[in-house]
């Protein structure tokens, strides 16, 4: 039971419509018995066996005589319309109430069905997009640890999974227990010595399912697992098709994805040779049972303790219960595949976000400092990354990080708009904690622009716009000021032209271009830049070099930098080393110094 309130509580907003179908459900039970009860006189006027009942049946005096009352006053009605009409009239109107109660039981089979597609549907919207709302608040460091074929394959295979469990769930646990229940009170009316011998070879089927059942979760959970996995090959393999191909590496990659795949293989040939056990055996054991019944009944009817139309209702009743134990294997087995993925779900929602405070209506500015106090950090326990930082930068100054790769430099400005915490110490903006500041507002006083030109699959004034409603004047004032204008307007539609994925129709210094005008769009106090032309050439360097110096202009600005050549201009640089700062100065200053920044720039110069 605990597996199906795992899934309950996805439906737990759409009650209303469960209530409904599970009332629907109910009718069609009502029905489905019915229409196995009307075979009796159908029997027994084909066969002419009908009793003839003279008089009308007495009112029930409790529940536990309503199902007598009703057969009995059938029986009356029938015998008396046989008696006015004749046999093939009565045969007729048997006929036609067998067509409506079998019309009726399709019917409401079919509102429950309907009533739950809207639902499924909508169940599936609300978890993919609670998924992606938890993608875009989950801090950055936990994607370093996670594939990103996996996190897709949670949001689309598993939300499959588990949609396809709940409808499952509600059929299985609704109308079956209702079939069988309802199944079973007509057996105890019509025969209770036949109906407990029936039950214990119910119970005895019931385990043999039950045992089949319970194998099936831990497989279903590492197939969805190897899954994720395969996902998450295809898409390095599409992602990194480039260098794969350089390096003549498709038969290695290939080879490695075989493997996943033949495990995987390996795996779902257990699962569903598993799940195709159910139903076959299920029917073997149902068969059984009922010829096992049909023995034992038929040695009741010839010793006459009741009619074999009475006998041939009830093995029928008997098989209205064989029916939902079959579908109750598959269903629990679908039940088990959709916890399994749920487990995956629950394990992505119960990741805390990025901790922030509630927005305010005043949007903070920037107006002094930004301080680096007592600061530390480390990805892993005991491996400090960033060791006793302390640094004051005024508004207006252009700040320039240096050092060896793995110093500390991106580390130390990706703490500022908080993609990390700092473990220790902590970051002022005027004075206050930018723990204390809305994330979304902190992040609006800056602007970034990182080595790597992140661009999406949109038109380039999406790009330029992104997250923002700019208005065409804009677009373009913040184009002129990166440099990109007149490329833009030499492209086939102008702004409004499509780039293709990550902006593969673009060069690299355009591509970066476009990431300037994103940063700058909607002028930023604050303008970060990690290596902002490390990955290009003399001539994209140069143009993107002088959009850059036109960005800096009267904003403090934080600069990574491995080419010295472009942050001589710099108000400060700021030496780093093994997560601490060495030295700080001008270019001047520690060029006349014996410092490690002069020893960079001979390095280079040579």
């Amino acid at each position: 039971m605990n597996s199906i309130s795992r899934l309950w509580h996805y439906i737990r907003d759409y009650r209303g419509h469960a209530l409904l179908n599970a009332g629907f459900n109910v009718m069609a039970v009502i029905f489905g018995v019915l229409s196995i009860l009307v075979l009796k006189p159908f029997l027994d006027i084909l066969f002419a066996q009908s009793t003839r009942v003279t008089s009308a049946p007495a009112t029930p005096s409790s529940l536990l005589d309503l199902d007598d009352f009703v057969l009995d006053w059938f029986n009356f009605q029938l015998t008396t319309y046989l008696g006015d009409k004749g046999q093939n009239a009565a045969l007729g109107l048997v006929c036609g109430v067998v067509i409506v109660i079998f019309f009726l039981k399709n019917l409401f089979r079919y509102l429950a069905v309907y009533v739950m597609a809207g639902v499924r549907n909508s169940i599936e919207r609300d978890i993919r997009k609670n998924l992606f709302s938890r993608f875009a608040t989950l801090p950055l460091a936990y994607y370093a640890e996670e594939r990103t074929g996996d996190l897709i394959a949670r949001m689309t295979t598993d939300v499959k999974e588990i949609e396809w469990s709940i409808l499952r769930t509600l059929e299985t646990f609704v109308r079956d227990p209702l079939t069988i229940l309802a199944s079973l009170l007509m057996m105890v009316a019509i025969s209770t010595k036949l109906t407990l011998f029936a039950f214990v070879l119910i119970l005895f089927i019931g385990l043999v399912i039950g045992r089949i059942g319970k194998t099936l979760k831990r497989p279903s959970a590492k197939a969805q697992q190897q899954q994720g996995t395969l996902v998450a090959i295809m898409e390095e393999m599409i992602g990194g098709l480039r260098i794969i191909k350089a390096f003549a590496a498709e038969r290695f990659v290939g080879d490695r994805f075989d493997e996943l795949n033949d495990d995987y293989k390996t795996t779902m040939t257990k699962l569903v040779r598993r799940k195709d056990l159910a139903s076959p055996m299920s029917e073997f054991l149902g068969i059984s049972v009922i010829v096992i019944l049909l023995w034992f009944g038929g040695r009741l009817v010839f010793d006459g303790d009741f009619e074999a139309s009475t006998f041939v209702t009830f093995i029928m009743l008997f098989y209205n219960i064989i029916a939902p134990a079959k579908t109750f294997s598959s269903a629990y087995y679908n039940i088990q595949k959709g916890v399994a993925a749920a487990d995956r779900v629950d394990e992505i929602m119960a990741i805390a976000p990025e901790e922030t405070v509630a927005e305010t209506e005043l949007t903070p500015n920037f107006e002094r400092d930004i301080k680096f106090d007592a600061l530390g950090f480390e990805y892993i326990e005991e491996q400090p990354v960033l060791q006793d930082i302390n640094l004051t930068i005024n508004k207006g100054e252009r700040i320039a990080f240096v050092g060896q790769s793995g110093a500390g430099k991106s580390t130390l400005v990706d703490l500022l708009p908080r993609f990390y915490d700092p473990t220790q110490g902590a970051i002022f903006l005027d004075g206050k904690n930018i723990k204390d500041i809305p994330l979304r507002q902190l992040r609006q006083l800056m602007g970034i622009v990182t080595q790597e030109a992140i661009l999406f699959h949109d038109t380039i004034a999406a790009n330029i716009a992104f997250g923002s409603e700019a208005t065409q004047e804009q677009l373009e004032h913040a184009a002129r000021i990166a440099n990109a204008h007149d490329f833009i307007m030499e492209t086939e539609h102008g702004y409004q032209t499509r780039i293709g994925d990550r902006g593969t129709k673009l060069s690299g210094g355009q591509r970066q271009r476009l990431t300037i005008a994103r940063a700058v769009l909607n002028n930023p106090p604050i303008l970060i830049l990690d290596e902002a032309t490390s990955a290009l050439d003399t001539q994209a360097e140069k143009l993107v070099q002088d959009a850059l110096n036109k960005v800096l202009q009267g904003r403090t600005s934080l600069i990574i930098a491995h080419r010295l050549s472009t942050i001589q201009d710099a108000d400060r640089i700021i030496v780093m080393d093994g997560g601490k700062i060495l030295e700080s100065g001008t270019h001047e200053e520690l060029l006349n110094r014996d410092s490690a920044y002069r020893k960079f720039v001979e390095l280079q110069d040579f």
